[in-house]
């Protein structure tokens, strides 16, 4: 009989996990002794947060290999059709969503695996709510180009896409890069577009906001993201 493949939310940030995990989450979590993760050294770090009952040692954690192969699914998901359960793990938020990981849940799905996901935190989710921005339709676009002018006409595109559809934009940024985004930002869009920006989810220094970039232009808020993880959403 083969075991169960949960979807195990991990923390955004240093956050006591009752605050961001369901009690019952981190029961489940407890309970696994082979993980799939995106980050070995994170997913440890995520077992012992969670105070998990048997030594790390004695745990088997999978990194995903990158790029992840047909070979590679077929192996790390072993534990499975051997009838272990399997927990997968992202370094950070939700497995699948805006992280590697689908790909296995997805071969799971045709071996007729059961597949759990577990509640938990999720950064683009929780940014969505909090934005005051449309819930209804809305699309992520992970990162954004590095350079310029590419970046600048994404951004334009993007743009146009929301006006055209009523369609909330979210893309993410490597923290030291954020600044940078913001300025294209400011220098691309409309007056009249929204733009949230919502850095530190779930920890205590969390700060999210929504204006006009016509309102951005007037302050000086770069300051307030540099370095944090932050989600940006555009509606137009």
């Amino acid at each position: 009989m083969n075991g169960t493949l949960y979807l195990l939310p991990t923390a955004l940030g240093e956050s006591p996990w009752p605050l961001v995990l369901p009690a019952g989450t981190r029961e489940i979590a407890c309970r696994l002794r082979h993980f799939v993760a995106e980050n070995a050294k994170t997913a440890r770090a995520a077992l012992k947060w969670l105070d998990h009952p048997v030594p790390l040692r004695e745990i088997a954690i999978e990194q995903l290999p990158e790029p992840l192969k047909p070979d590679d699914v077929e192996r790390l998901l072993a534990p499975l059709r051997e009838g272990a359960d399997l927990g997968l793990m992202s370094e950070a938020g939700c497995p699948g969503v805006a992280d590697p990981g689908a790909a296995l849940v997805r071969r799971a799905h045709g071996l007729g695996i059961a597949v759990k996901p577990l509640v938990g935190p999720s950064a683009l989710l929780l940014a969505l709510m909090a934005s005051g921005l449309d819930g209804q339709r809305f699309a992520f676009h992970g990162y954004l180009p590095q350079r310029e002018p590419e970046r600048s006409r994404r951004i334009v595109e993007l743009e146009k896409r929301s006006r055209q559809n009523c369609e909330t934009q979210l893309f993410i940024e490597t923290p030291y890069r954020n600044e940078a985004l913001f300025a294209a930002l400011l220098a691309a869009c409309r007056p009249d577009t929204w733009l949230c920006v919502a850095s530190d989810l779930t920890l205590a220094t969390e700060c999210i906001a929504t204006r006009r970039i016509a309102d951005w232009r007037c302050r000086a808020a770069s300051a307030e993201f540099q370095r944090r993880p932050t989600v940006f959403l555009l509606l137009a």
